[in-house]
């Protein structure tokens, strides 16, 4: 592979749901571990640390209680076995270990202290001794015989039997039998401190990338089990869309998950391009047709008129040419309402506007009665509305025997009804849907010449329902068609 494709790879590979998920993981798993790593080893480091100054008072108390005990005999030091000064330390033997002790002089004592007991003393806890001593000014040294509080903690670096090591110190003060007040610092081994939290610092650091590469690795198998379904919808999709077969359909999993449902809703996102091809290549070739007929016939007595101009019918050659322009217009106005433009919604009174409409049907071969209501308002389109209401009682004209009605009314839930009816033959209830289909004519009705395309009610069912209505049909009680076209009032649209 050359140096520049190596990016890509890389990108590639970091950029899968699967590697993503995988490094979040590692990620979020190795932050954790850290956090809970840091969480225990503080508590041990505080706690091993605790029992260290906890051995290091016991045996600062423990001997002080020996100088505390002293009978002085001789005006030194090396009776008890420690130094006269400095911080040079000694091993101390005791039955709980091997802690390490130092003693300093008060720098206001001027007394030396003195022993008749050379043996280093283990004292057991004796006796204090009677409390008596000389007022030094509100000095809070011990009384005559008697131990002080513990002082406070230090840790400090310090070689014994030529071995160097951290001892955690802790300093009390102690008054012989003398007067003498003495500084007792004891020490007690960090080494077990620093050998458990060591220990466990190197647990964790070895251990940790290998739950790491674990964590990352069942992560990548796990998720790349999980996704493998959705490669078979990818590749399946990308055959589809090189085939161009809308047929084709995803596999489903078995599975009721997530990847399951999104296969399923491909599919049913498969099944309505389906349909919509379907319907526009239907469309294309119904719209194709229809203009192929007013066209040849406008065709052919335009060559007539030609060759003879006295045979030239130009009332039929201007009705195929209306009829050629309101095919069109159709054609036009459903490509946009495909194409998901919006109606107005311009406030407007419905009965008014059917009023003006009927009024302007010179030509209907029978009279409309017209019955609405005042102040009967919607929102929407005014064009697209009188569209809907042309092409109802255009359908009404072509079946009724003598009888259109149109009325406005509102109804009991609200709604604003415009409903048309005719006396004709009615429409059969197994066609009642079928009818709002595009470029459907019922076989009562196919003859051109009586008839219109089949777009009409498909054109006023799609603008009542972007008007957020519908457009049904049923029976009227005289026997014909009976539509009603359902729309929000404009006094509930005002309301919500």
């Amino acid at each position: 592979m050359s140096a520049g494709r190596r990016p890509f790879g890389l990108g590639r590979l970091f950029g899968s749901v699967r590697a993503r998920t995988a490094l979040g993981a590692t990620a979020v798993v190795a932050v954790v571990l850290v956090a809970a790593g840091i969480a225990v080893l503080l508590p041990l480091h505080a706690n091993l640390t605790d029992q260290a100054d906890q051995q290091a008072d016991s045996a600062a108390r423990d001997f002080a209680l020996d100088i505390a005990s002293k009978v002085p005999a001789r005006s030194s030091y090396a009776d008890l076995g420690l130094p006269e000064t400095g911080k040079q330390p000694m091993q101390r033997i005791s039955g709980t270990g091997s802690p390490v002790v130092w003693i300093e002089r008060d720098p206001d004592s001027q007394v030396i202290a003195e022993s008749d007991d050379d043996d280093g003393g283990h004292g057991k806890g004796r006796g204090k001794g009677d409390g008596s001593r000389e007022d030094d000014g509100g000095s809070d040294d011990p009384a005559i015989g008697e131990i002080g509080e513990i002082t406070g903690h230090s840790t400090e670096r310090v070689t014994v039997d030529g071995r160097a090591g951290d001892y955690r110190f802790a300093s009390i003060e102690v008054t012989d039998t003398a007067g003498r007040t003495l500084v007792v610092h004891a020490g007690a081994s960090l080494a077990a401190r620093q050998s458990a939290v060591g220990t466990a610092a190197v647990a964790m650091l070895l251990g940790l990338p290998v739950l790491l590469l674990v964590v990352g690795g069942v992560t990548w198998l796990v998720t790349r089990r999980a996704l493998r379904p959705v490669e078979g919808i990818r590749r399946e999709m990308a055959a589809i869309t090189a085939s161009e077969d809308l047929s084709r359909r995803v596999p489903e999993p078995a599975a009721h998950d997530e990847v399951a449902r999104l296969a399923r809703t491909t599919n049913e996102t498969l099944t309505a391009l389906e349909a919509a091809v379907d319907r526009q290549r239907r469309f294309v070739a119904d719209a194709s047709h229809e203009l192929r007929s007013p066209i040849a016939s406008l065709r052919t007595q335009l060559e007539v008129g030609d060759a003879y101009p006295e045979l030239l019918d130009v009332p039929g050659a201007v009705a195929d040419t209306v009829r050629l322009q309101r095919l069109a217009a159709d054609l036009l106005l459903l490509a946009r309402l495909d194409a998901g433009e919006r109606p107005g919604r311009t406030r407007l009174d419905l009965g008014a506007l059917v009023r003006e409409e009927v009024s302007q049907r010179t030509s209907d071969r029978i009279p409309v009665t017209v019955e609405t209501g005042q102040g009967i308002e919607v929102a929407g389109s005014r064009g697209q509305l009188a569209r809907v209401l042309g092409n109802l009682l255009d359908n009404a004209q072509r079946h009724a025997r003598g009888s259109v009605e149109v009325s406005v009314h509102r109804a009991d839930d609200g709604q604003v009804v415009l409903a048309v009816t005719d006396d004709g033959s009615g429409v059969p209830e197994a066609e009642r849907e079928r009818i709002f289909e595009r470029f459907v004519r019922l076989d009562s009705a196919r003859s051109r010449d009586d008839g219109g395309a089949g777009l009409g009610l498909a054109i006023a069912r799609d603008v009542a329902e972007r008007h957020g209505g519908t457009l049904t049909v049923a029976n009227s009680p005289s026997g014909g068609a009976h539509f009603a076209l359902r729309l929000p009032s404009q006094l509930a649209a005002a309301a919500s």
